[in-house]
């Protein structure tokens, strides 16, 4: 098809994959290490698959298995450095040594476990060096596979827990001994093997398993061929495209750059051709591609992590529904400016020829059948482990109702197989975040930040949440998403719950904000790899990325201010009108944004559209009022200006 003729090949999305996502620098192993690394990725699949049917092990034992396969693989798969990936097929005699120290690492609880219960809170001297090698190799592990950032900040915390009684001011603490360090870190559930690792234990892997599958039937293309029936013959249909399937690949990509690669090497393509400028093209991509974590049923892997952090038997298909409305005024928010950003410069749609068979993409719409089941059945309250494992086998079948989706045996192992590499840099960064985890709980870091964030903001709401937005985007900038959420749900989160916030609007606005830190210059990463298939300025495109992800900056306060966004103490008919208030605000707002509605706007039409839109986004009846008839004072302006222009252009011709 004529859309796909500028496409990105395979080998320059995988070249850009490398450049932009830490955990897709991995070697191309030939021979028998190949097959050795092969065979542990899918065990590594199998022992989950086996432990999600029969029974999770104890916490220690479940999660150090995990851990030992996650970093041996990764001593495995990923060099060093960037610079040895000339050499993708060697792995170097170092990482052999640093691959079988994991394996002894990942093995010790499982052989030691008695003497280790019966002696709780003695180490041997063997104890003490197994659990420094595990602190080190997660971080060298956390390096390769996930990048530098979030392995800087785990070392800083380090250093924070045994030099405490030398830190300035208020964070200061008595100090934590080496020893002391080393128990909490690999010898208790508070560290390294706490929670987040857990979460990765459990339920991230099987998901990830999930969209290994999804991918392997060949969903991926269909989310692309689907959006371009839904929205190619529309205004501006190729950036509509974008946002619509970027959303779709969303469900199968916990990471952005992922996405923007996978999604992008179709989409900005055909923006470009159609005229939109190449830094707007690859904004569009880049922020519809970083929304794709925040939008249900299946988020980013922070989400499960939001289960446990929360508590107080909160379900992920709690958090799921409450960020429903968010997500679909993000990317509404999204859709209405290309909408009116092609209006404004006057581009088309797709012809005719440039669409897809319609008939081809309605044949293929059981491929969407695995991704309804699994919102059935967690909406049935079954187990997030359970809706997962049944969710694969719905997909096997689903897959095999045609020929050219089937996903046969050796699919089958190859889905696995890559499942379990999706996982390796989740493993690692879980792994670095329970580090941080385990020195805020060691010394009360977490209550110490806390009450520094009210004493520098007064104890005023509104300053606590912005030093938090900007917290949360500096932590994510280059930080996975998972990390950057953990570190400020333990540390800025507790500072707004202490303001009377309900704790799920608390932690969706941390996690908001470290997911949009992925297009918020200057690092920007997901922008960065759209600017680099669009061929525009990256900083611009970081820029134009930002802009469109406005509702992004907006709702978080909006649904801390009024948790009625997120679905909590409300009634269905309250909620339906907050849900319209809501998209007609973002209609106004996307207008102020652009500068343009039924014609260009003056600059303080703009302004007008802008307070409008905020005023109608927060859901009270006064600012309710306000915004609407602002709303349709400016829509009544904007109908009468293109009713004139009409009759003037008839006049004329006549």
């Amino acid at each position: 098809m004529n859309h796909f003729e500028e496409a990105l090949s395979e080998e320059k999305q995988q070249e850009l994959l490398e450049k932009y996502d830490p955990e897709a620098g991995t070697r191309k192993l030939k021979g028998i290490i190949k097959w050795i690394v092969f065979i542990g990725l899918v065990a590594f699949s199998l022992f989950h698959v086996y432990t999600g049917i029969f029974g999770m092990l104890t916490a220690q034992l479940q999660r150090s298995v995990h851990l030992g396969f996650a970093l041996a693989l990764i001593f495995l798969l990923f060099p060093a450095s960037k610079k040895n990936l000339g050499k993708k097929h060697k792995v170097a005699w170092y990482d052999l040594i640093l691959a079988a120290l994991s394996i002894i690492v990942g093995s010790y609880w499982p052989v030691m476990i008695d003497e280790l219960v019966s002696r709780t809170g003695n180490l041997t001297t063997l104890d003490f060096y197994v659990g420094l090698g595990a602190i080190l190799l997660v971080l060298e592990a956390t390096r390769r596979a996930v990048g530098l950032p979030i392995t800087i900040i785990a070392v800083v915390f380090i250093l924070y827990a045994l030099y405490g009684p030398y830190m300035p001011g208020f964070i200061a603490h008595r100090g934590v001994s080496l020893d002391r360090l080393v128990q909490t870190m690999f010898f208790t559930t508070e560290g390294i093997l706490g929670t987040p690792l857990g979460v990765s234990s459990t339920f991230i892997f099987l998901f990830l398993l999930f969209g290994s599958f999804l991918i392997k039937t060949g969903v991926g293309e269909y989310f692309n061929d689907l959006s371009i029936a839904v929205a190619g013959r529309s205004v501006g249909g190729p950036a509509k495209v974008a946002v619509f399937s970027s959303a779709l690949q969303g469900t199968i990509s916990g990471s952005s750059v992922a996405n923007v690669v996978t999604s992008g090497a179709f989409t900005i393509p055909m923006m470009k051709n159609l005229g939109y400028k190449k830094e707007f093209a690859g904004a569009v991509e880049a922020a519809s591609s970083t929304g794709g974590q925040i939008m249900p049923p299946i988020m980013g892997a922070a989400a499960f992590l939001m289960v446990e952090f929360i508590g107080g038997g909160i379900t992920y298909w709690d958090i799921a529904k409450a960020a429903a409305i968010p997500a679909v005024l993000y990317f509404a928010g999204i859709w209405i400016m290309t909408h009116f950003e092609a209006k404004r410069i006057g581009l088309r749609g797709l012809t005719k020829e440039e669409m897809p068979s319609l008939k081809m993409v309605l044949s293929k719409l059981y491929l969407l059948i695995p991704i309804i089941a699994i919102i059935i059945l967690m909406m049935s309250g079954m187990s997030v482990i359970r809706a997962a494992l049944w969710s694969i086998v719905i997909t096997v079948v689903v897959s095999a109702l045609k020929k050219e989706t089937r996903v046969g045996f050796r699919g089958i192992i190859d889905a696995l197989a890559d499942g379990a590499r999706s996982a390796l840099g989740v493993a690692a960064a879980t792994a670095a975040a329970g580090i941080i985890v385990g020195v805020v709980t060691k010394t009360g870091l977490g209550l110490k930040m806390a009450n520094g964030l009210l004493d520098l903001s007064g104890g005023l709401l509104l300053p606590t949440l912005f030093l938090t937005m900007i917290a949360s985007l500096i932590l994510g900038m280059g930080s996975p998403t998972t990390a950057n959420y953990v570190i400020t749900s333990t540390i800025a989160a507790p500072a707004i719950i202490l303001l009377g916030v309900p704790d799920l609007s608390a932690h969706l606005f941390v996690f908001y904000f470290g997911i949009i830190a992925d297009i918020t210059p200057p690092v920007a990463l997901a922008a960065m790899a759209a600017a680099a298939i669009s061929g525009g300025e990256p900083f611009r495109t970081g820029v134009e990325s930002s802009k469109l992800a406005i509702s992004a900056f907006i709702i978080p306060y909006m649904f801390v201010l009024s948790p009625e966004l997120l679905m909590i103490d409300t009634t269905w008919t309250y909620l339906i009108w907050v849900c319209f208030t809501a998209f007609i605000g973002m209609i106004a707002i996307s207008a102020g944004v652009i500068g343009f509605w039924m014609r260009n706007l003056t600059w303080y039409e703009r302004i007008l559209a802008f307070g409008s839109g905020l005023a109608l986004i927060y859901p009270e009846k006064i600012s309710d009022i306000v915004g609407l008839v602002i709303f349709f004072g400016l829509l009544a302006l904007q109908y009468l200006y293109k009713r004139n222009s009409a009759a003037n252009k008839q006049q004329i011709s006549g």
